[in-house]
């Protein structure tokens, strides 16, 4: 039986059973995973005969194999071409190999699906790529996968090069080759290398080769006999150590030229060898006697143990004359430092690539190194950590013109437009992702090409500067909506900050007996003046005005609980009680809290705890940039907190005035649900001529910043007209 596509002449000849025992290799068919292994090999043949697929997935699936991958990785392998080819669903192969497969399947197909092209001389752009890739999957074996299928549609290519091939293979040079390094999967990184210069510069690439074949033997004749001279030379001292030559590839010859601008014959490291050793005392011993035995060159000699490179890598390199004159190169290391090197994260990549230290993809790649290394593929414990790793703490995007930006995860599209250029968030109005219109509340995804709409004037919208709206996330962004409001005119921010308290406090009801000027010193202001400029710039919002009214309100009402009964009858605070600024955890007051310093929250401001390790809770604004940039898997440590005293509820009775249409009064009730007010009744009156509906609604809260919330998110629903709210004497 002959599989068309296939490269790998060692598949060739084998019929579906053979296939199904060559990647099960030792272990057993009969269990749930060696028969799911039997479905997607069945599904991946159909399809190969039924479609003929760009990637045959045997052939991938063989790269794989050889890198000791588990089982999971080599069913997920085989389904992607069927699922690209449209023959199974996602659903399907959730029921038939299980979520995990399912998400890894669907992971590696996005990736497949989207070229990673880094403009020419842009290497910033090319590692926002890498980035970019990673950040796509939830399970970093995808980006594994992705690796293979490029290898194998490379080995399709280089038979027949054309234009498409050779931005193929320069892609794979700026972007997918130096991930590849990164993983540590130097099979894959050096053949991808290879077969890409062989189809951007198959002229250079046939001169090497030439250069390589005609003293190929001599070469390595020479090697083996320089490696097993210096063993026996080791031995004689009573060292034991593994003594043996590294290969070279074309790539690596082709760059190393390119950057001394020599000759292939004057190369030193084509004659390369590696010595292992046990102990860090050895190696110097070791180096001694390669020293003293052959004259060393004193430009070659590098000491990475006594100055480890930024990466931690560790290791002795010189180059010494040896036999005829010919130059050799060694390398002295310990297990350990080999084990770092080889297991660790990959401790090339950061000199060669100039890339900064990123903890998260380094953990996330030391697993997977682990994984392929390891005995036992049935780890568990290692999947489940691959993931779970934070790969996802920022979010990829593309601009129009392919560039990448490097946005916190959150962000939204006017994020984007502010990341781009200042003008260009002031003015835009709407936008496009993968060529759809979206909210400018859109939350963006690593991967998404991202487009502004503008108009020619204009500025920003107060209502961006709304935590509640979430139209920004980003610091940035948001201190360049602020500096636009203050650079207008003073009058004109005085102006729309006495607009803006006053509609607050109407549809609060709460501004008569209002102590404004108490207000303004409680917000660090020395006039209520100066509190309506910076309101009407945009440096505080209406959310923190209403909650600096409502522990206003709630100081006044105690002032006059406390005069009221006779000195001698009054309530005196005991130790431990809590005080106004206290704060309560779940109810509880006097646990060990601090206020965090990023958003120094105040009392009256919306707050959320976060348990600490160590530090008790860390108490934050509900809206600070840090809980709302939170990763999931850390959320399960936020816990409700609140300002001394717990509050009484008050009712209240809420008018609102829509357009009707399907769904309106969900998401009425979802609003008040998000803002954690109480809806005890509602009662709707709808006008069939003019589709008008009128919604009297009675509630329960327990402070006016969770009430102005409410407001700011029904009126950011679709069809509210007005909300007001009615007088205790106006509700039925």
């Amino acid at each position: 039986m002959r599989h068309s596509l296939l490269t790998n002449t060692d598949l060739q000849g084998l019929d579906r059973d053979a296939l199904l025992r060559h990647f099960a290799g030792s272990q057993p068919l009969d269990d749930s995973t060696g028969q799911q292994l039997a479905e997607a090999l069945d599904l991946a043949l159909e399809a190969v005969e039924a479609a003929g697929l760009e990637s045959h997935p045997l052939d991938v699936a063989e790269i794989l194999r050889h890198l000791n991958v588990d089982r999971q990785t080599l069913i997920a392998t085989l389904l992607v071409p069927v699922y690209l080819a449209s023959r199974i669903t996602p659903a399907r192969i959730e029921t038939d190999f299980g979520a995990a497969i399912a998400r890894l399947t669907t992971n590696v197909a996005a990736l497949v699906r989207r070229r990673f092209e880094a403009p020419a001389g842009r290497p910033e752009q090319a590692e926002r790529l890498r980035r970019m890739l990673m950040a796509m999957v939830d399970d970093v074996r995808a980006v594994l996968i992705k690796l293979a299928f490029r290898v194998q549609h490379l080995r399709l290519l280089v038979r027949e090069p054309d234009d498409s091939a050779r931005a193929l293979a320069q892609e794979t040079l700026d972007v997918i080759a130096p991930l590849a390094n990164r993983l540590g999967v130097g099979q894959l990184k050096w053949e991808m290398e290879d077969l890409a210069l062989r189809i951007l510069e198959p002229e250079t690439y046939r001169e090497i080769a030439r250069g390589l074949e005609e003293n190929r033997t001599e070469r390595e004749t020479y090697v083996e006999a320089f490696a097993q001279t210096l063993k026996d030379r080791l031995r004689a001292e009573g060292i034991e150590a593994r003594v043996f030559g590294r290969p070279k590839h074309i790539y690596s010859i082709w760059k190393k030229m390119q950057r001394k601008r020599t000759s292939l014959s004057e190369l030193y490291d084509l004659r390369a060898t590696r010595v292992i050793v046990d102990q860090l005392a050895t190696c110097y011993t070791v180096l001694g006697i390669v020293h003293n035995d052959w004259r060393h060159l004193p430009s070659e000699f590098d000491d990475y143990i006594a100055n480890p490179k930024d990466n931690g890598y560790q290791s002795l390199h010189t180059a010494v004359v040896g036999p005829e004159g010919k130059v050799v190169e060694v390398q002295i290391r310990t297990r350990e430092m080999d084990d770092f090197a080889e297991l660790g994260v990959a401790a090339h990549w950061r000199y060669k690539e100039g890339g900064r230290e990123d903890q998260a993809l380094n953990r996330a790649i030391n697993s997977l190194r682990q994984l392929l290394e390891a005995a036992d593929n049935n780890d568990q414990n290692l999947l489940d950590e691959i993931q779970s790793e934070p790969l996802h703490q920022r979010v990829f995007v593309l601009t129009p013109q392919g560039e990448v930006l490097d946005l916190s995860l959150g962000a939204t599209p006017l994020d984007f437009a502010y990341a781009v250029h200042t003008e260009v968030g002031h003015r835009c109005r709407g936008a496009k992702v993968d060529g759809h219109i979206v909210p400018l509340t859109y939350r963006l995804k690593s991967g998404e090409r991202v487009e502004v709409l503008t108009t020619r004037e204009g500025g920003p919208s107060r209502d961006w500067l709304n935590p509640n709206l979430g139209y920004l996330n980003t610091a940035r962004a948001r201190s360049k909506v602020r500096t636009w409001f203050r650079q207008q005119h003073q009058d004109e921010h005085l102006a729309t900050g006495k607009h803006l308290f006053d509609r607050e406090c109407q549809r609060l009801g709460c501004g008569q007996d209002l102590d404004r000027g108490a207000l303004a010193e409680a917000m660090k202001y020395q006039t209520f003046d100066e509190l309506l400029v910076a309101l009407g710039a945009g440096d505080i919002t209406t959310a923190q005005i209403a909650g600096r009214i409502s522990q206003q309100m709630r100081e006044t009402r105690g002032r006059e609980k406390l005069a009221t009964p006779p000195a001698a009858q009054r309530p005196r605070r005991h130790d431990g009680e809590a005080k106004e600024d206290d704060i309560k955890i779940r109810g509880v007051g006097g646990l060990l809290t601090t206020r965090a310093r990023c958003c120094n929250p105040q009392p009256g401001d919306p707050v959320i705890g976060f348990i600490t390790r160590g530090a008790g809770v860390s108490v934050h604004r509900s809206d600070c940039v840090n809980i709302l940039r939170m990763p999931e898997e850390k959320r399960g440590r936020l816990i409700p907190v609140s300002w001394g005293e717990e509050p009484e509820r008050e009712a209240i009775t809420l008018e609102v005035d829509a357009h009707d249409r399907p769904g309106l009064l969900g998401e009425v009730g979802n609003a008040f649900s998000e803002c954690g007010i109480n809806l005890l009744r509602v009662n709707t009156q709808t006008n069939r001529e003019d589709r008008s509906v009128r919604m009297e609604l009675e509630a329960e809260y327990s402070d006016l910043g969770e009430l102005s919330n409410l407001f700011d998110r029904l009126q950011a629903l679709g069809s509210i007209q007005t909300v007001r709210r009615l007088p205790p004497a106006a509700s039925t």
